[in-house]
């Protein structure tokens, strides 16, 4: 039997299967993996060990003398050598005269005869899913009829029988996706339905999906479908607990992981506890939510937070207490709320402060402008950061701990305002200004750059705030320690990112004036150009060639934009930034050493040619130079080499370590920080050593990746791993390295434990001074230099 329909009278035995029109997908009996134990089920065709549906997953067959047939009342049944039934379709209704037909979308239905051409179907294996979504599959609810889809893990590789994890959509509240375990509760969450989106997850499509989520009267459902023709997807809940998407070539059998959640620390649900807030770009990860403290700081300090915070100052339902703003978060978990959509933000708060109990509250929907009203009541729970999305949560704070954080902040900008005054004051004294683009002469001092003077074009300060139209918001494209950074025109029609010295900011003239000369003296193609500054009044302002896509991280980080990244692209990419840095330490006039290389920190110009960017950390030596070191360490969690982030010695080998990171975060898609994974507790590096002795290389390649050259990857593999190696003298040079990548044919040596081999290191790098950036778009922040 090979047709794609099975009709009353009819059966299929072990052996026999049903096979979509479109070959896409079968139906028949299977043994999983080393079991003996006899399913019916569907998987694709191209790779049948890859199941999608198990009808009799709790219910196995020991022989293989199972049949698939219809009973007398037109149910779909499964029965076994005694005739007993181990399965039924279990209609709500008599057929006729029944037909079972396997689509090719992967779903099997039931049907009258006479509807064979509609969508009239009295049962559909799409409405019980076992681990796996499909495209055009909902994952929901059906309220008029009171059924839920969800999606149940398998037991183990070789035991489809329902396992311990689940993945639905909790409709309770707002709706949002969570993943469950059946012994611990949740596990992950999308965050709340706010109109749009999930709040920090976005609805928008990618490279080959479409999601779309529906929320009606009458049912409520989230499904996504496909967007090329050439590529299958499918979403799976594994059994270690991990949501998986797949996508493979429909020219290939292999699958490739897009992402899986939770993708890092800040998805684990709950992970700091409550009262806290999660920041996945911070060290340590968890912070209590501003007027709260560690419930136990000893634990706290141990980097266990489960315990969470608790109020600094109880509130006592008085008149005088107000809320504190939390901007840019994945609201706290439903678990003791109010809800009302039909109020404004303004009544919103007024009828919390009316509830002694009352603890936040937000907008239930952001859509113009927003509306409805959320209450949260006791402990707030699985708060996170995001980067870019997420809501607004208002917390109630009492009137005297808002006072003291509104006076710890003014002395800030005071402390900050009179310091950046006094040095533009200082400064602007030694300028002449005219009334255009002008020539400004910058001396250097100290060790840091040579006695000479650095010309590059002047901009005045009209000129900076009409190119951004006054710097306005709709203009802003990133931020970071040093300021915001702004699109701009100039009125020649050339795009421009301008990076403007925050009032806030805790940097000054001097990494002002080492990020200047240092690009200024520096030229090359994979380096970012300066186009020049602004230092008028007491604005300081830096103007770079504006690069359209952003930086390498918004590429390889994100599961949608990585598949616009295909593995010769990659490629270039690591070629390009390895002879950026080739020319810092070896064949530019100056020999630089960045010390803050990163994903971030890569921009990608509009053919996604990378520069190298933020030379506020670097440092020049002489060319007897060798190694330098400082007590103060700053830098960026991740990418650090051990003996910097131990010792403050920094070397070029420093910036070969940091290198061979993003070569591994670039092939493997995956952050070095907060890298987690269900069978050890290593970081990237350490998970792609453990890989690479198993002999298993391939295995860290990204998912997004479906034409990568297997010899290409593995010895990008191979001198990562060489770049990241623990003593620096073991590492390579950038001209070595610039030599393996591009000669296949030359040997390389076998690589040590990289830096950082250990399993959850004791070491609490929160006690350096470290210094972590968010990722900044077109150009990346200056940090905050040492003494030299």
């Amino acid at each position: 039997m090979a047709s794609d329909t099975l009709i009353s009278g009819q059966s299929i035995k072990d052996g026999e299967k049903l096979i979509s029109s479109g070959q896409s997908f079968e139906l028949g009996f299977f043994s999983p993996g080393n079991s003996t134990n006899r399913y019916f089920g569907i998987w694709y065709q191209i790779t049948p060990e890859t199941v999608v549906w198990v009808a009799n997953r709790d219910d196995p067959l020991t022989d293989s003398h199972g049949v698939l047939t219809f009973s007398h009342d037109g149910d779909l049944v499964l029965v076994n050598q005694l005739k007993r039934v181990i399965w039924s379709s279990n209609l709500s209704r008599v057929l006729k005269n029944p037909v079972a037909q396997l689509l090719d979308t992967g779903n099997l239905v039931v049907r009258e005869h006479t509807n064979l051409n509609s969508d009239d179907y009295s049962w559909q294996s799409f409405d019980h899913p076992s681990d796996t979504l499909l495209p055009s599959m909902k994952l929901g609810w059906d309220l008029k009829i009171g059924l839920e889809r969800r999606l149940t893990s398998w037991k183990s590789m070789d035991d489809p029988s329902s396992g311990d994890y689940s993945y639905r959509l909790n409709i309770h509240g707002l709706p949002q996706v969570e993943l469950v375990s059946l012994g611990s509760g949740k596990k992950y969450r999308t965050g709340l339905w706010n109109g749009l989106q999930f709040s920090g997850s976005s609805m928008a499509p990618s490279e080959v999906t479409t999601p779309v989520f529906f929320y009606g009267a009458n049912e409520i459902y989230f499904v996504y479908g496909a967007r090329k023709s050439e590529f299958i997807t499918r979403v799976l809940v594994n059994h270690s607990g991990s949501l998986q998407v797949y996508v493979a070539s429909k020219r290939s059998n292999v699958w490739n992981i897009m992402y899986s959640l939770p993708n890092d620390k800040c998805d684990t649900y709950g992970t700091c506890g409550a009262n806290s807030i999660c920041r996945i770009n911070r060290s340590p990860i968890c912070d209590c939510l501003k007027g709260f403290v560690p419930k136990s700081l000893e634990e706290w300090d141990l980097l266990n937070w489960s315990g969470g915070c608790t109020r600094r100052i109880t509130t006592n339902c008085s008149k005088e207490e107000g809320f504190l703003k939390l901007a840019k978060v994945k609201l706290p978990d439903m678990l003791k709320f109010w809800m009302n959509k039909n109020m404004s933000l303004e009544e919103c708060q007024v009828e919390c402060l009316k509830s002694c109990p009352c603890t936040a509250y937000a907008n239930s929907d952001i859509r113009g402008g927003g509306s409805g009203c959320i209450l949260w009541f006791g402990s707030l729970i699985d708060i996170r950061e995001y980067e870019e999305d997420g809501q607004t949560l208002y917390i109630r704070l009492p009137k005297s701990e808002l006072d003291f954080l509104h006076n710890s902040d003014k002395k800030k900008r005071v402390v900050i305002l009179i310091s950046v005054s006094a040095i533009a004051a200082l400064f602007l004294s030694a300028v002449v200004y005219f009334p255009c683009i002008r020539n400004c002469q910058i001396k250097s001092k100290g060790r840091k750059v040579k006695e000479e003077d650095v010309d590059l074009p002047l901009f005045d300060l009209a000129t900076i705030v009409k190119a951004t139209d006054g710097f306005s918001e709709d203009n802003l494209i990133g931020a970071g320690g040093f300021g915001p950074v702004y699109k701009g025109n100039l009125f020649t029609g050339q795009e421009v990112a301008v990076k403007r010295l925050s009032r806030n900011s805790g940097q000054g003239l001097e990494e002002f004036k080492n990020e200047t000369i240092l690009i200024a003296k520096l030229q090359h193609r994979n380096l970012v150009g300066l186009l020049g500054c602004c230092m008028e009044r007491e604005e300081r302002i830096l103007v770079y060639e504006y690069m359209q896509n952003k930086s390498l991280d918004c590429f390889i980080f994100d599961r949608e934009r990585c598949l616009l990244l295909d593995w010769e692209k990659r490629f270039d990419i690591i070629i390009g930034i390895a002879r950026g840095l080739l020319y810092l330490h070896h064949d530019s006039k100056l020999q630089v050493i960045h010390r803050d290389l990163k994903a971030s920190n890569i921009l990608l110009d509009g053919s996604l040619s990378p520069r190298i960017s933020d030379f506020g950390l670097a440092r020049i030596f002489a060319c007897d130079e060798k190694e330098a070191k400082t007590k103060r360490i700053i830098g960026t969690y991740g990418y650090m080499s051990p003996e910097y982030a131990f010792d403050g010695k920094f070397s070029v080998k420093s910036d070969v370590f940091s290198f061979g990171v993003m070569l591994l975060e670039i092939v493997s898609g995956k952050r070095n920080r907060g890298f987690c994974h269900p069978n050890h507790h290593h970081n990237l590096l350490g998970h792609a050593w453990l890989l690479w002795s198993e002999d298993r290389a391939m295995e860290l390649i990204d998912g997004c990746l479906c034409d990568s050259v297997e010899p290409q990857v593995k010895r990008c593999i191979h001198v990562g791993l060489l770049c990241v190696q623990k003593f620096p003298n073991d590492r390579p040079a950038m001209s070595s390295v610039v030599a393996m990548l591009g000669n296949e044919s030359a040997s390389l040596p076998p690589p040590k434990h990289p830096g950082f081999f250990m399993e959850r290191s004791s070491m609490d790098l929160s006690t350096t001074q470290m210094h972590e950036e968010l990722h900044s778009v077109n150009v990346v922040t200056v940090t905050m230099l040492d003494g030299r």
